[in-house]
């Protein structure tokens, strides 16, 4: 017998919890498109499952129980890519550890354009839900460790200097 209880998932901010229309226009700015999947049902293109974004190309799938750090984090995978590497994109976007940090990076940044969210907000999330960090929390990463992540986005005209 299991005694154990349940686990909870962490409570983060979710996309029901802020305007879609504002997390909409955030990712056309970066060509994606975001769509919104009805209430249980599945999410196409989600690497974790549900609750977790998913991507096809340059679409972009959530639920409003959908962490706003996974919608984000999964479309800087996109972003992060060229076009013709974006458009083969289906679930799994990379296994480049330097891709893997833009793509972190770039979602912090993206949070502070987010009404509702904020770069501060995002990191707290991020923690909760269990990114991980050598000096153990994703402020310290962004604010100390994340100068390679970058200046990838940077050299790539992601980001400005």
């Amino acid at each position: 017998m299991n005694d154990a209880a349940p686990t909870a998932e962490p409570q983060v901010t979710r996309v029901g919890d802020i305007r879609f229309d504002d997390a909409l226009a955030l990712l056309a700015t970066h060509d994606l498109h975001l769509h919104r999947v009805a209430d249980g049902a599945p999410i196409p293109g989600s690497y974790w499952g549900e609750p977790e974004a998913g991507i096809i190309g340059s679409e972009v799938y959530v639920r409003d129980d959908t962490p706003v750090h996974s919608m984000l984090h999964e479309a800087c995978h996109l972003i992060v890519l060229p076009p013709e590497r974006r458009a083969l994109v289906h679930t799994d976007a990379t296994d480049s550890v330097p891709e893997e940090d833009a793509t972190c990076y770039l979602q912090i940044v993206l949070a502070g354009r987010l009404p509702g969210v904020g770069s501060d907000r995002l990191m707290l999330d991020m923690d909760a839900w269990g990114y991980t960090y050598r000096l153990g929390s994703t402020r310290a990463w962004f604010e100390q460790d994340a100068e390679d992540a970058k200046a990838w986005l940077v050299e790539r005209g992601l980001l400005a200097a």
